[in-house]
């Protein structure tokens, strides 16, 4: 007999299958028990009719007990009722491992309780739904970037020195020296352009932000794409196509898991509409200040209320550019006519999730950048690497970064970015 799974179920109406499953609940009413299976690749509902297999097995069926482990064997059918639109008749229960008394049951929980038991809550329909997304969001930005030409290049972790200061980095000692957790991979993919044109990077990077917000994380994946010979107003094309091949990819390959977080479909079609808005930083200034927002004033940063205004202004993600350049990293290209601002964007999710992507062209001249990094207060022997860039064969080049915890809440349509990780570090949380 074929052992399938889950998801399969819709070809193989009408036949008997076998599938190994965990009952995530159950109930029964009379001579027959419902059970709700699940097996990583999605849930359905299992059936069990007492007529139709006997004493023993409904038995052992009303007695199992949530996420015991068993092998199934019946009948797939259609079930039009449920999210999934297909169930099981059930005909044997095999069980493999028995659970008892499972913490988490299908009352409400405390956020505390279920972050304390987040190696058991991953098992939840909606947070299944929400690793679905994660996975296809990853899957999407491998296709997009080998489909556009991109090499993906490994920065380190450990690094010696930090791209946007070390006042929010974890140290650590290497040896003799000191050393710390990544916060951007961004200036060995600098280099890594001037070897392979267009590159990307794709792994873990960490921020010591004494944040609690719902949109930060202090471990978390970051993709960073970098080309060489690209200005900025090319790169904002490249980015808006890259979010909207996300959004659209999401769309076509997770249509179960948008149901069960009851994400607004047509809404995400929006944001596959390019191209997205784009608005200054001194207009986006002005409009906050128009509205009402009295506590902002020009040179001044975002916080998550004025993103959010400025979102809603737009049905669709906005770009914000050219930031003023006493609040943005040492690495930024000037503003060819204004020696205010920097050649920047930040690309700010609607309905109110904030910043998902900044970006900049890069400074390539090496005078101009070895007066900033001393400006910064930086070390001009650290940064000696990244100064050879300009030495050797500089050229206009950009790139950007997109928070994948972010990009995932803000696509998933969740509360909050500790959801959009399998196992959030967050200020007062290590464990599990």
């Amino acid at each position: 007999m074929k052992r399938i799974s889950i998801i399969d179920a819709k070809d193989y109406v009408g036949q008997t299958v076998e599938i190994g499953a965990w009952v995530a609940n159950k109930r029964s009413s009379g001579k027959i028990a419902f059970l709700q299976l699940r097996d990583g690749t999605a849930y359905f509902q299992g059936v069990v009719v007492k007529n139709e297999v006997g004493e023993e097995i409904f038995e052992t069926a009303k007695g199992l007990t949530q996420e015991t482990s068993v092998i199934i064997t019946g009948e797939i059918r259609e079930d039009s009722r449920s999210h999934f639109g297909y169930e099981i008749g059930i005909s044997n229960v095999e069980v493999v491992g028995e659970s008892h008394e499972y913490p988490i049951t299908p009352k409400e929980h405390g956020t505390d309780f279920l972050m304390d038991h987040r190696h058991l809550w991953l098992r939840s329909s909606k947070q299944h739904a929400i690793m679905l997304i994660r996975n296809e969001v990853i899957r999407a930005t491998y296709e997009f970037f080998n489909n556009n030409g991109f090499i993906k290049v490994d920065p380190p972790i450990l690094t010696g020195s930090a791209p946007e200061g070390t006042t929010e980095l974890f140290e650590t000692n290497y040896f003799d020296q000191k050393a710390y957790l990544s916060q951007s991979g961004q200036l060995y993919m600098e280099a890594a352009a001037m070897a392979f044109g267009k590159v990307f990077s794709f792994g873990p990077t960490f921020r010591a932000e004494k944040s609690k917000t719902r949109r930060h994380l202090i471990e978390f994946w970051m993709i960073e794409p970098e080309m060489a010979f690209m200005h900025q107003e090319e790169s904002l094309v490249v980015q808006e196509q890259y979010v909207a091949f996300l959004v659209q990819n999401v769309l076509e390959h997770c249509d179960y898991a948008l149901d069960v977080l009851e994400r607004d479909k047509e809404l995400l079609k929006k944001y596959t509409q390019l191209p997205f808005p784009r608005i200054t930083y001194d207009d986006a200034i002005e409009l906050l200040i128009k509205n009402g927002f009295d506590d902002i004033k020009w040179g001044d940063d975002f916080g998550s209320p004025h993103e959010t205004f400025i979102a809603n202004s737009f049905e669709k993600p906005v770009f914000i550019l050219n930031y003023p350049k006493a609040i943005k990293p040492f690495y930024m290209k000037p503003h060819p006519t204004r020696d205010d601002v920097v050649i920047c964007a930040d690309l700010i999710a609607p309905e109110g999730y904030g910043e998902i992507i900044g970006g900049s062209e890069r400074e390539t001249d090496y005078d101009q950048l070895l007066v900033q990094i001393k400006k910064f207060g930086l070390s001009e022997e650290e940064y000696s690497w990244y100064l050879d860039l300009r030495k050797y064969g500089s050229v206009p080049h950009s790139g950007f970064g997109l928070g994948l915890e972010r990009a995932i809440t803000w696509i998933s349509g969740i509360e909050h970015i500790r959801e959009a990780i399998p196992f959030p570090r967050l200020l007062n949380r290590i464990y599990p």
